[in-house]
């Protein structure tokens, strides 16, 4: 059988790759407030250049989930996605993005990093790729306070595991147009918070997560 233009062009540049990407978090992922709909993985996964591979992404969000049900949940959910039919096992990769919803129940600081250790450690078990993006900052001083110590304890739990982390509150909590949108939100990013989102996670590790090469500006 003769061979197809696309068959002598796989041969030559080799098969492409197959990425799944499996988005845990809150309503924040589903771009709640967003006037073009697209929140910050959107947007991202539009700015991921996709010459060569496959790419699947699968936003699972759960409106005011704090880490001990995503703790519950996040592994059949996951799951189910990762090891759903395709021609080829896919590269697994898991977004975890976090919030503060810890903050507003009995969870302790303690409790917040083993339930994010435990979601991390049984993901590397299984072969998953991990990018955890910490929890955004508010309007509320006191309340941002007690948000860069849960950021700080996401992140060493994150680091000591060598998986990528996303600190999204220390380059935001003083973030001029940050605190404009959300003031102008009601509390919620809109379309300027979100390219701020999207801005920080192309370029805190993204693409070499994902094993790309990072576009040129």
């Amino acid at each position: 059988m003769e061979e197809t233009t696309q068959d002598l062009r796989s041969s030559v540049i080799g098969p492409r790759r197959h990425l799944r990407i499996v988005a845990l978090g809150d309503e924040l992922l589903t771009g709640i407030g967003d006037p073009r709909a697209l929140g910050w993985i959107g947007r991202v996964i539009s700015k991921t250049p996709i010459e060569g591979i496959a790419l699947e992404h699968y936003v699972l969000a759960m409106p005011g989930e704090g880490t001990e049900a995503l703790s519950e949940r996040w592994q059949q959910e996951t799951l189910a996605r990762f090891e759903a039919s395709a021609p080829e096992p896919p590269e697994r990769h898991l977004v975890v993005a976090l919030n503060d919803k810890d903050l507003h129940s009995a969870t302790s600081s303690a409790r917040s990093r083993l339930n994010l250790a435990n979601i991390l450690d049984r993901a590397s078990q299984e072969g998953i790729r991990c990018l955890v993006i910490g929890p955004v900052p508010t309007l509320d001083s006191e309340r941002n306070q007690r948000i860069s110590e849960l950021n700080a304890a996401y992140r060493d739990v994150a680091s000591r595991r060598s998986h990528v982390y996303v600190d999204a509150y220390t380059p935001l909590v003083s973030h001029e147009q940050w605190r404009s949108d959300l003031a102008a939100n009601g509390g919620l990013p809109g379309q300027a918070g979100y390219g701020l989102m999207a801005w920080l996670v192309l370029h805190r590790g993204w693409y070499q997560w994902l094993g790309l090469q990072e576009p040129v500006a």
